[in-house]
């Protein structure tokens, strides 16, 4: 079942594979008091790769092949704010031969409330020719061992 397929406002950390607990900042902030937009992509952008490189154990920067984001949307459910404390939480919606799609969903560390739920596809490229490669073995194995621990 994808986190798509069910209610937003049914979901909590339990339903993905990695959680991540952050503390916003007080530049997160924007002039109407709650988080901009652009934080929960760069939230988003560093849960994934943060278990990507300690789960996987790979220097995302070192490999040949790069994960590129394709595609990302969010869905905003209830305002954020500093200062507190959010679970940043991944799960594997889909697994393909180069590409990932992940759903990834924005809690209220203090009420596990659903904040937003975005969603986010990396396509893996050849990191001089740019062409689309098989997604790395260690980046792979990682997932798929999340997938099954379901």
């Amino acid at each position: 079942m994808t986190a798509d397929a069910v209610d937003p406002c049914t979901l909590t950390p339990a339903h993905f594979d990695h959680v991540v607990r952050v503390t916003t900042r007080w530049s997160d902030n924007d002039m109407y008091g709650h988080l901009n937009n652009a934080v929960y992509y760069e939230l988003f952008d560093s849960a994934i790769n943060g278990w990507l490189i300690t789960g996987a154990e790979v220097d995302v920067m070192a490999l040949p092949e790069l994960g590129v984001v394709a595609e990302s949307g969010c869905r905003f459910f209830r305002e954020l704010e500093y200062p507190h404390s959010l679970d940043v939480a991944v799960r594997v919606e889909r697994l393909g031969r180069s590409s990932i799609t992940y759903a990834l969903g924005l809690f209220d560390g203090r009420s596990d409330e659903l904040a937003a739920l975005g969603h986010w596809v990396h396509v893996y490229i050849d990191r001089d020719s740019r062409v689309s490669v098989p997604i790395p073995s260690s980046v792979r194995e990682l997932l798929e061992s999340a997938v099954a621990a379901r």
